[in-house]
């Protein structure tokens, strides 16, 4: 969760991209020294200097602990559901190990990353507002375009994923209720395709929300809901467990020959599982994205990567034994049988209100969360095209239409269409393949590599002036090199388990 942004979008009215202002002309006419004489002069430099901060742009106010908050919020989401099936797949010992070694890597990479925050000097160099911005000031713009591809890549697979994670949790609120009411007599099958059109219905009318600053409430929202799900989930694991008064699970992972819903597993699949369990542990540590914007909030002195530094330590360490005990109580609970959505595997008669309170803030969550994904991607398709059409009325012209009790809301047509358009696409995708373990891992392997450990990598050899074939030269490679065969082995598992389900799954069929 972010504050308001210091760095409004640009929003397009007539063809023309208007830029948002600071208030510093404002501040610069208040400055001007009065005309009476008693007045004492008023120097509009130092005034300057105490509101504003290097950038011309207002001083900036976060702390530790305000940078903590934010990336403790950022990491913790809905990756946690899945963190007990993925050390299930992995067993006792490589599943801890493989959870704390992806800590230790973004905390690495995290800071080699915060000292990009400045091109040049760390401590006084110009400021780099965005991650975007950081690779195109220190590795230019072909760079910048392939960081993008991958960027919008990713937040497009999380569309999909919210979509398919948001239906699950409704269905286990619907069979939860339904099992409650037949005492677990009636085994409630049903379909996901209802719920997931409910949801893009949903995201079809928020996301209609012009610019990205208006949605700042959502993500408020979204982390008090996901600490809520976070929390009960991690409760009914310590709960399940004192009730079998026994730790379940192996110190491999999942037994060769255990039924599951796409049938026995074999020799073959328990590989694909153990690589696609890497996606998911690394899909929930993702947050390299929002890193630098993170830091753009920060106050100096101390310089900001200094206060980053520590901020990173601490959330990294607090959120890796949250993660820890969600996912290892998870697998002390069910064993092999660990669920791919934590929430959906404690049974849904007991205590079924409950995991009610958990899955409606679920659905709560990824509803924010789908749209604070998405606006950065909304905003860079539509100012893209009022560029190419700047002359289009359908591209560029705002309609003003009174909504009673709400005020004006300024009408595009482009924005309706095309944004209507991303998330029947992202819907029907999800409809076609409702698994959510397999496109978090497919998610995970996608942004891991890339954004969490080349850029980074790269941005601070180029900005370090590190020679190659140095020894820090060659160490930051071998990291490189082997969290990339990390990310493809990954993919490759979490792509052959899609394949694997397409076997007994039908589209748009799907029920539960």
């Amino acid at each position: 969760m972010l504050p308001r942004s210091r760095t409004l979008p640009s929003r397009i009215y007539n063809g023309v991209v208007e830029e948002r202002h600071d208030i510093r002309s404002y501040f610069e006419v208040e400055s001007q020294t009065k005309p009476h004489a008693d007045t004492e002069a008023i120097d509009p430099q130092s005034n300057y200097s105490k509101c504003f901060d290097d950038d011309g742009r207002l001083k900036r106010t976060g702390t530790f602990w305000t940078a903590t908050s934010h990336i403790i919020t950022a990491v913790i989401g809905s990756g946690v559901l899945s963190l007990a099936w993925a050390i299930a797949q992995l067993g006792w010992v490589a599943g801890p190990a493989v959870m704390v070694l992806f800590a230790l890597v973004n905390l690495y990479t995290s800071n080699l990353l915060s000292q990009c925050y400045r091109s040049g000097d760390p401590d006084t160099g110009p400021r780099n507002h965005t991650y975007s911005e950081a690779v195109k000031a220190i590795m230019g713009g072909r760079m910048v375009a392939i960081c993008g591809l991958v960027q919008y890549l990713n937040l497009f697979g999380v569309a999909i994923g919210y979509t398919i994670a948001a239906s699950v949790s409704m269905m286990a609120i619907k069979r939860s209720n339904c099992f409650h009411a037949s005492g677990g007599k009636d085994p409630c099958h049903m379909s996901s395709n209802g719920y997931m059109i409910t949801f893009g219905i949903s995201e079809i009318v928020l996301s209609q929300i012009p610019d990205f600053d208006q949605v700042w409430w959502l993500s408020i929202v979204a982390a008090i809901m996901s600490f809520t799900y976070s929390t009960v989930g991690l409760g009914l694991g310590i709960g399940k467990v004192a009730e079998n008064r026994v730790f379940k699970g192996s110190l491999t992972g999942i037994r060769i020959g255990t039924p599951t819903h796409a049938g026995t597993v074999t020799s073959t699949e328990k590989l694909w599982r153990s690589f696609q369990a890497l996606g998911a542990i690394a899909f929930a540590y993702s947050f390299s994205l929002i890193l630098i914007e993170i830091q753009d909030t920060v106050r100096s002195p101390p310089a900001e990567h200094k206060t980053m530094k520590k901020a990173t330590l601490f959330s990294i360490a607090v959120t890796t034994m949250f993660y820890l005990l969600c996912g290892c109580m998870g697998y002390a609970a069910f064993g092999d049988l660990a669920p791919g959505n934590l929430l959906t595997g404690f049974g849904f008669y007991n205590p079924y209100w409950l995991l009610d309170i958990a899955n409606v803030a679920i659905v709560v969550h990824l509803v924010g969360a789908y749209q604070v994904y998405c606006q950065p991607l909304f905003a860079f398709i539509e100012k893209w095209s009022a560029h190419k059409w700047s002359k289009s009325d359908f591209v560029t012209a705002e309609y003003d239409i009174p909504i009673p009790f709400f005020g004006i809301y300024q009408l595009n047509l482009f924005r309706l269409v095309w944004r209507t358009a991303f998330v029947l696409l992202t819907t029907v995708i999800a409809m076609l393949m409702p698994f959510f373990n397999d496109i978090v891992g497919i998610l995970g392997a996608l942004g891991f590599w890339p954004l969490t450990v080349y850029f980074p990598i790269e941005m601070y050899i180029a900005s370090k002036k590190i020679g190659r074939w140095t020894s820090t030269w060659v160490g930051l490679q071998i990291l490189s090199m082997t969290c990339l065969f990390v990310s493809v082995v990954a993919a490759v598992g979490s792509i052959a388990e899609v394949v694997l389900d397409l076997k007994t799954y039908k589209p748009f069929k799907t029920s539960y």
